[in-house]
């Protein structure tokens, strides 16, 4: 456990009442705007006042969290949160990710995540950036459902969620990214001193990570794939190491970071090894956790390498390399 808070301390901060989560501040930092100037004037704006975080006592007229909502307002009208990059008005229809409004399939209060997250409120968006051909979420993520939550409502849950034990707010899905706007409205409304977790497979866009840096506490990421190719056959995703490796990155810098790796069949070499090479070389001072859970779901049996359950040996191998490189893992 000692080991766990050296890793995220800012996060255990927050739990012991001893820090304030990043959104929280990120509503006490001023800014000064207007609606009539332009997108590049206002990421200008946006990243120099990320720069200065200075943070006063009292709420200002205009925050930074203010500035943020207006710029994802902006994306939101020619969609780019994700690397797909549609460019679609979301008032109007959806992209690759099957998403206009953002629409919650479950929310409760999760005690299966890893235990420094426990309990965790967990907020299940639908729809998803990706199309895994092993999804085992694939009821809420290739085929969209759940209800529309105002976000005032989505506040009152959370402040009753955390009288209830809830340790962080957990943004997921699906994919929590298509919904960045929503959650930054939710944020607008709440003022409780709660971590903020973005649970994702970070195929986010270079915009997203500017709109959650000053707002997201822990980045529990979802690190799939060591090369494009698998990808691109398993998740139908362009460009994926670039993306990912650069946001994790990113975030490292930003927050603070658990990686999740779930070991595919057959995808050792090609996967599993890379990523933890990786990890070591550019983000060693990170929590990582070697998940065994895969199982061949959705179209995963149309896969001939992919079409059974990970064996224990398969698992047990890549957990110990990745203990030989030094990883901490959960």
């Amino acid at each position: 456990m000692m080991m766990v808070r050296a890793l995220l301390p800012k996060y255990h901060d927050i739990l012991e009442e001893q820090g304030m989560a990043e959104y929280l501040n990120c509503k006490q930092i001023p800014v000064s705007f207007e609606r009539t100037q332009s997108t590049d004037e206002l990421w200008h704006l946006h990243d120099d006042t990320l720069q200065l975080m200075k943070v006063q006592n009292t709420l200002p007229k205009q925050s930074l969290l203010d500035l943020k909502i207006e710029l994802a307002d902006r994306l939101f009208h020619a969609c780019c949160f994700c690397e797909h990059r549609c460019k679609i008005d979301r008032r109007r229809t959806t992209g690759i990710c099957s998403v206009q409004d953002s629409r919650i399939a479950s929310e409760f209060l999760h005690f299966g995540e890893e235990h420094v997250l426990v309990p965790s409120y967990t907020i299940f968006f639908s729809g998803c950036t990706f199309h895994c051909v092993f999804c085992q979420n694939c009821d809420i993520s290739q085929f969209p459902c759940g209800t529309t939550i105002e976000p005032q409502e989505l506040t009152t849950a959370i402040e009753q969620r955390k009288k209830m034990g809830a340790r962080n707010v957990n943004w997921v899905g699906g994919d929590p990214t298509s919904n960045l706007l929503y959650i930054l409205r939710v944020l607008q409304q709440l003022d409780s001193n709660i971590a903020q977790v973005w649970n994702s497979n970070m195929y986010c866009s270079e915009e997203t990570m500017k709109l959650l840096h000053g707002v997201i506490d822990l980045y529990l990421t979802d690190f799939k794939y060591g090369n494009d190719s698998c990808a691109k056959r398993l998740s139908k995703v362009d460009g994926y190491s670039a993306v990912v490796k650069r946001n994790h990155l990113l975030a490292y810098q930003h927050g603070e970071v658990i990686v999740r790796h779930l070991v595919l069949p057959n995808h050792g070499a090609c996967c599993s090894q890379r990523i933890i090479d990786w990890i070591k070389e550019n983000i060693p001072q990170v929590a990582v956790n070697i998940m065994a859970q895969y199982r061949p779901e959705y179209h995963a049996k149309q896969y001939k390498e992919i079409a059974c359950p990970v064996s224990k040996e398969a698992y047990l191998q890549i957990k110990e390399y990745a203990e030989a490189q030094g990883l901490f893992l959960l």
